[in-house]
């Protein structure tokens, strides 16, 4: 599960960058200055949450059912979240309206909530060492 959760987060963190990049070059020149902003906001919950699959990929103390659940919360919040968010900042460059799928923002944004909060209670709940 820690090769799973590192390389996940690696290859995030590598497609932020290569997102990121593009929006302040290629996109900077096509978008608003809002829909640039709503780009990189994407862009950043990307990163973030890259680093913290690789944080808790080097977790010792989590059991690998609590990091199965917070990568799998991870993955589809940053699909959800970000994806929606890069679609819906580039909405402008396509013949489809994908707003109609903006709905799936808010839903992403809390899986992303519910994997900091399962590494939250499992902090809350563990015994201090004597």
């Amino acid at each position: 599960m820690n090769k799973k959760l590192i390389s996940t987060g690696a290859l995030f963190g590598m497609i932020a960058i290569v997102l990121g990049a593009f929006g302040a070059h290629a996109l900077k020149k096509t978008l608003l200055p809002e829909q640039l902003l709503t780009f990189e906001t994407g862009v950043r919950y990307q990163m973030y949450h890259a680093l913290f699959l690789i944080f808790i990929g080097m977790l010792g103390d989590l059991t690998e059912k609590t990091k199965k659940i917070i990568f799998n919360l991870v993955v589809f919040g940053v699909l959800l979240f970000s994806g929606s968010i890069y679609l819906l900042a580039t909405n402008t460059m396509t013949s489809f309206d994908f707003k109609v799928i903006g709905f799936v923002t808010p839903i992403g944004g809390l899986l992303l909530i519910l994997a900091w909060g399962v590494l939250f209670l499992h902090f809350l709940k563990k015994k201090p060492k004597k």
